[in-house]
């Protein structure tokens, strides 16, 4: 009889377990749990709190509109669990964690930014979390992607936008619009470390006189002794690898001391909607990095609902904002053709699949995209993409850029 027992009683616990099993698996796809650590704190603020932010709750906003994303025949709400990164690698790190072990969300939405993007990289490829870097530069791209096949570096490589920036000032010295002076800063992060290197080389191989070339660290506050170095030495074409507040404080601080060459680029922030406010007419002709194809339908269709949906109708940026949604828009796609929370079906979908979305068709190739925006310029109050000059959509650069004006 005690043997009898003991099967009864292992027969109901193995029935209740089996219950207990359904009935978590019913109340796991309740629901979507997505995570993220952002920086709402720290040097990095200005940069997520335009690009990445608004982004993921646009985009939450109106799948949970739409009814939620669908996972077999019915559809799901989203659910947002979210921590401060600090803007420290570190920080980030332990947030992921978290977010995985303690958490147990079903998927992981980046940080901003190419050294944070870095920092969480070996941990999502260990937890088998798929990765897309939306607002990473960086030239081990292709290495990572192949290291973590889980990640997807949707901005490309920093000898990308090197080579395509000096491609295009080759053009405009052989047409005589502008000489070979060349002034270069950067800020000393992975971002501003892999663009100069990269921007060093294809200067020196394409013959420029690079006249000045140097670094600057994160969060520096007073940038005037360095554009005062190089307002002395009169350069053709100024550029700057720079973050946010850097890209803000050294245009500000060019026009007071009268730095204007004939080519003035900067780097992320030239983009953001802030600096065309910040600048006013100043803006027109200035360069940076990225660009869109501002009259593209889709473009205008996104924007519009970006303002809408945003606090105080903030506009995205013209660059990595329009790529942050569209990883969003494969994200989604990929989780709905897999049908299910099956994190490597999706990151093969994602490999292999193509994608509708506000920056057009996408494929990977190599877990990258096969196109981008690398030099962008503000003409009549829109930043447009003007190179590569074979992307549909792109403007013809104008150069010299105007005189700064009187604020």
């Amino acid at each position: 009889m005690g043997t009898t027992i003991t099967r009864r009683m292992a027969l109901l616990a193995s029935v209740c377990a089996a219950t207990f099993g359904l009935v978590a698996t019913a109340h796991a796809q309740a629901s979507l749990k997505i995570g993220y650590a952002i920086s709402r704190t720290g040097p990095n603020t200005g940069g997520a709190a335009v690009t990445t932010l608004p982004n993921y709750e646009l985009w939450v906003k109106e799948v949970n509109a739409a009814g939620g994303i669908k996972l077999g025949d019915k559809r799901v709400p989203i659910e947002i669990v979210q921590y401060d990164d600090r803007s420290n690698a570190e920080e980030a790190v332990r947030a992921i964690e978290r977010l995985v072990n303690q958490d147990k969300v079903d998927f992981i939405l980046p940080p901003w930014g190419t050294g944070l993007n870095l920092a969480v990289g070996p941990t999502l490829n260990r937890e088998g979390y798929p990765h897309l870097a939306a607002t990473a530069v960086t030239d081990r791209a292709p290495e990572l992607a192949k290291r973590w096949p889980n990640s997807f570096w949707l901005l490309g490589t920093s000898a990308d936008a090197a080579k395509t920036l000096v491609d295009l000032l080759v053009k405009l010295r052989d047409d005589k619009a502008i000489g070979d002076t060349v002034a270069m800063v950067s800020i000393a992060d992975g971002f501003g470390i892999d663009l100069s290197s990269a921007g060093r080389k294809a200067l020196t191989d394409a013959k420029f006189k690079l006249a000045y070339d140097k670094s600057y660290p994160i969060g520096t506050q007073d940038l005037a002794p360095i554009i005062n170095e190089v307002k002395a030495l009169n350069p053709d074409v100024f550029i700057a690898f720079s973050y946010p507040p850097d890209t803000l404080a050294l245009t500000e601080q060019s026009r007071i001391a009268g730095l204007n060459p004939k080519v003035f680029y900067t780097g992320v922030g030239t983009a953001f909607p802030l600096y065309r406010q910040r600048f006013g007419k100043n803006t027109e002709g200035v360069m940076g990095i990225g660009g869109w194809s501002g009259d593209s339908p889709a473009i205008k269709d996104y924007l519009a609902r970006h303002k809408a949906s945003a606090a105080n109708g903030a506009e995205p940026d013209r660059w990595a904002s329009a790529v942050t949604y569209a990883s969003l828009q494969m994200l989604q796609q990929a989780i709905e053709k897999v049908g299910k929370v099956d994190r490597a079906a999706v990151i093969k979908e994602l490999q292999t699949g193509t994608f509708d979305t506000v920056i057009g068709k996408v494929k990977l190739e190599n877990n990258m995209p096969t196109r981008y925006w690398w030099v962008g310029q503000w003409q009549d109050g829109e930043f447009y993409g003007v190179a590569p000059a074979a992307n549909e959509g792109a403007r013809k650069a104008v150069v010299p850029k105007p005189a700064w004006v009187a604020q």
